[in-house]
């Protein structure tokens, strides 16, 4: 027996001990395809419950409630004209209602998962790290507990403090590097410095590197956004635009799916106005949290863009308070938005409110009207920023109508269209470039493949064409795991 199939059984026997069944990426975009049994096991288990079944729950499609909840629709909100002072309709789906009330549970769940099934990874000695600005780490030991791997999380030491007593309930390592948002350089420089301590101990599942990050988002956030579109277009209504901040760029995998349906859309990716390093390769810090910066993800398809847009950070950190304090969803009910939906604005944390933002400019610079959709997503909600609101209470003092009607003015009606860049054929390629830096220079990354990511036109549509391959893998070890066959090598 090889080491690899050695793996392979201890992680079979693991999964069998524990009575873990992992669900495949087609169950995760149609859950109505998970067994009766699951759907059954689910009814008495919470949305953030530590249970094995809650991978299933790794869907946009979850029953909105917080415990024994089934699958229906996509949770998704339309923000209307009166909220975003466009004419374009602007949609966004919500990742409050994923486990751990954020869809990084999706993006940690492939890495992880394509190493357990074919036996790359080993969870009775070895420990999952995950690099992270955030929400990965969170969504990575989540997935890792219920998956029965240990797991390590490396995060920045400003993130907000809810991140970190969550990590510590979960029983996570955590590890906290300098700096904040956009130290990513710091985070990977400890990643060097474990690996060299602990070798083999650790299993590095890096989400800018890791194409299971962008392929679960093909695979399953892509068609979410396509379903939405079609149950909610009327007669000539376009999908016209795509517009989501850069992070890890595996939400942007959505991209390729939705190039594929709708050739001609437009799709954007936002950063920080402060760290410009798509538009201008710049650098320096901010504070919207839940997107990294300061170099381009390896797993990022540059070719794929058609705009760069820059986020003022201040913008999201004045209207978390906005859509928060009492008195600013009075202010806006005021002028017209519903109750309903005013109940609702808890649902977009800090990047989430970046994306809306950046959704609003590429509307206003295109001079989108009534008969186009532009799709988004809330990565995350207000669950993990109290601490953040805490602090602007602290440091303004109480949130007034007056500042309310400033922050509506100023922050959304009033945003402009500065910081944005349509991308020409050597602007795209100015930014895949930057690739080289961090990861041919620092990463162990190849020239070559750094091309092919550029100039073979398959690269990409192979990397996602994986997607049913890894259903088969999967399904494949579900069933050794049932039986308890002995001989685990045909999983290869």
């Amino acid at each position: 027996m090889t080491k690899q199939e050695q793996i392979l059984k201890n992680t079979i026997q693991r999964c069998r001990e524990r009575n873990i069944i992992i669900p495949t990426y087609k169950q995760m975009r149609n859950p109505e395809l998970i067994p009766d049994e699951i759907k059954n096991d689910l009814k008495s288990i919470g949305l953030w419950d530590l249970d094995p079944r809650n991978l299933f729950r790794i869907t946009w499609k979850n029953e909105p409630v917080k415990k024994g909840g089934g699958f229906g629709k996509v949770n998704y909100l339309e923000l209307p004209s009166e909220l975003t002072g466009v004419k374009a309709r602007i949609f966004i789906l919500l990742g409050k209602y994923f486990p751990t009330g954020a869809h990084k549970v999706g993006a940690t769940f492939g890495p992880l998962v394509e190493k357990l099934v074919t036996g790359k990874f080993d969870p009775t000695r070895q420990k999952a790290l995950w690099p992270s600005t955030g929400n990965y780490c969170r969504g990575g030991a989540y997935d890792g507990y219920l998956l029965g791997c240990p797991s390590i999380a490396v995060l920045p030491e400003e993130m907000s403090q809810e991140r970190f007593d969550w990590l510590e309930e979960v029983g996570a390592e955590v590890i906290a590097t300098p700096g904040g948002e956009a130290n990513v350089k710091e985070i990977y420089d400890k990643v060097k410095e474990l690996i060299a301590d602990r070798g083999d101990e650790i299993v590095n599942l890096n989400q800018f590197s890791e194409i299971g990050n962008s392929l679960w988002h093909y695979a399953v956030t892509g068609p979410a956004m396509e379903e939405v579109f079609e149950s909610e277009k009327i007669e000539n209504q376009r999908f016209s635009g795509l517009f989501l901040t850069q992070g890890s760029a595996g939400t942007l995998g959505s991209g390729d799916y939705l190039r594929e349906k709708f050739p001609q859309i437009t799709i954007a990716a936002g950063e920080a106005s402060q760290v410009p390093t798509m538009l201008y390769n710049g650098y320096g810090g901010h504070r919207i949290e839940g997107i990294g910066d300061k170099h381009i993800p390896w797993i990022m398809n540059v070719k794929n863009l058609d705009m760069v847009v820059g986020i003022d950070d201040e913008a999201p950190m004045r209207l978390i308070r906005l859509f928060n304090e009492p008195t600013g969803k009075s202010y806006l009910e005021k002028l017209g938005l519903s109750e309903e939906l005013g109940e609702k604005l808890n649902h977009f944390g800090i990047s989430s409110i970046a994306n809306i933002l950046g959704s609003v400019k590429m509307a206003k610079y295109y001079e989108l009207n009534e008969n186009d959709c532009v799709f988004t997503v809330a990565t995350d909600s207000m669950e993990m920023y109290q601490s953040r609101l805490a602090e602007a209470n602290e440091k303004f003092g109480k949130y007034t109508e007056t500042q309310a009607a400033v922050d509506f003015e100023r922050r959304l009606l009033g945003i402009g269209k500065d910081d944005m860049l349509e991308l020409s054929y050597y602007e795209k390629k100015r930014i895949h470039n930057l690739k080289y830096f961090t990861w041919v220079e620092q990463q162990g990354k190849t020239a070559e493949e750094l091309d092919a990511q550029w100039h073979d036109d398959d690269y990409w549509k192979n990397q996602f064409a994986k997607v049913n391959e890894w259903d088969e893998k999967i399904e494949e070890f579900n069933e050794k795991v049932k039986k308890g066959e002995k001989n685990a090598s045909r999983i290869f």
